[in-house]
């Protein structure tokens, strides 16, 4: 038995980046995320059922730390008990005896993550679900969970109420599920209300946010996008799956509109669209995520000509009112496709560590800055194949 303990050492570790679970033994793993978020987990297994306990993140607690819980959880579990049980009993003191001040929210945040995102299928979801913790609420990370009021939760979001709507709704719904959370393990007083829950508390305390972003094209919320992606999907209309094309590949609704199949590499899976047909009159290149390749698939005939257009009706481009009247009839009257440029860049933006001249790139947009127009020659199309790949999957969700 002791030949399979202690596989692992602080240099390999250290050396060690690709997400993926490495063994010490004994059940104790290394647990790497597509997020770059590297902890201690023990894994055990009791009645054919499969239980995880989190150790903590590798940057708090060192190797050997790591090993000496596993083995006292390990001992444990050999004596009939459960670790987790106990661990968690020890973090919520009964009601009458101490405070409830034992854990700061930002380890119950982490310890909170580690249990739920395994349900999550996105990995962009699970990074975004920390980073928004981590940019936006740093001084209520380090406060006791148990103290954490109204005036810290309106601290950190009145910053970014108003510039960053979207961004502060998320933050605010996040920081509500954990104090939730929390509540429900004790570490907080179960009568107490949750001081970022929205109606009836800080809906009176807030101003209203402007429903569409603020523009010459009037943008739907990207926070709302996987909803109406649904709802899009759902509809068989040409019109429907053209939107779709467009939103999915952040273009111009002219240069999807327009789009034969000769532009349309599903080999390479990029679109070329011409000079011509561009505003800056460069030819762009837009790589097309999944989604794209698989919806471009569902309509194209058996043997298309190169200048056939992709969504055309009768063999011409389609008017891009068909495309306005379908966000009418979905009742999104109030969005323009143009505008979904804008909800892409917001997303992108405010969700993603994509630098700027990317996003910028994927947008087709001209860029002055000598230095940006470099790395738009430069070789940044797996990036924004990638940036592409994670809006879709974000719209997916």
């Amino acid at each position: 038995m002791a030949r399979t303990l202690n596989k692992l050492n602080v240099k390999l570790i250290a050396a060690t980046t690709e997400p993926g679970w490495y063994g010490d033994g004994g059940g104790l793993w290394l647990r790497i995320t597509k997020d770059g978020s590297r902890r201690w987990v023990l894994v055990s297994i009791k009645g054919g059922k499969r239980k995880e306990m989190g150790l903590g993140a590798v940057a708090d607690v060192t190797l050997a730390k790591a090993r000496a819980a596993a083995a006292e959880a390990r001992a444990a579990i050999v004596e009939g008990r459960d670790p987790i049980a106990e661990r968690a009993a020890k973090l919520a003191p009964a009601p009458a005896e101490a405070k409830l001040d034992v854990v700061t929210f930002g380890d119950f945040a982490d310890d909170y993550l580690d249990s739920v995102e395994g349900g999550w299928k996105n990995a962009v979801h699970r990074k975004q679900w920390r980073s928004t913790l981590r940019d936006y609420a740093p001084e209520i990370r380090k406060m006791a969970i148990a103290d954490v009021g109204t005036d810290d939760v309106l601290a950190a979001l009145k910053p970014i109420w108003l510039n960053k709507a979207e961004t502060a709704k998320r933050v605010r719904g996040r920081i509500e599920k954990v104090l939730d959370a929390a509540k429900a393990r004790g570490l907080r007083p179960r009568d107490s209300m949750n001081p970022a829950a929205w109606r009836g508390h800080l809906a009176l305390l807030l101003p209203k946010q402007s429903k569409l972003a603020r523009g010459h094209h009037a943008a739907l919320p990207y926070a709302d996008a996987p909803t109406f992606m649904k709802a899009l999907r759902s509809r068989a209309a040409a019109s429907a799956r053209c939107l779709e094309f467009t939103i999915l590949t952040a273009a111009r609704s002219g240069e999807a509109l327009g789009a034969t199949w000769g532009e349309i590499d599903m080999v390479d899976r990029t679109w070329t669209v011409p000079g011509d047909r561009m505003k800056a009159g460069e030819e762009h290149v837009v790589p097309l995520s999944t989604a794209a390749i698989v919806l471009l698939e569902s309509v194209r005939p058996e043997a298309p000509k190169d200048t056939d257009i992709v969504f055309g009706i009768k063999g011409a481009p389609r008017s891009n009112m068909a495309m306005a009247m379908l966000l009418k009839r979905m009742e999104y009257g109030h969005a323009t496709t143009h505008g979904f440029r804008s909800t892409f860049r917001d997303w992108a933006g405010d969700m993603t560590e994509y630098p700027r001249e990317l996003i910028e790139q994927a947008l087709a947009h001209t860029i002055q800055n000598k230095a940006e127009r470099a790395y738009r020659r430069g070789t940044a199309i797996k990036r924004r194949m990638q940036l592409m790949q994670d809006w879709a999957a974000y719209l997916a969700e």
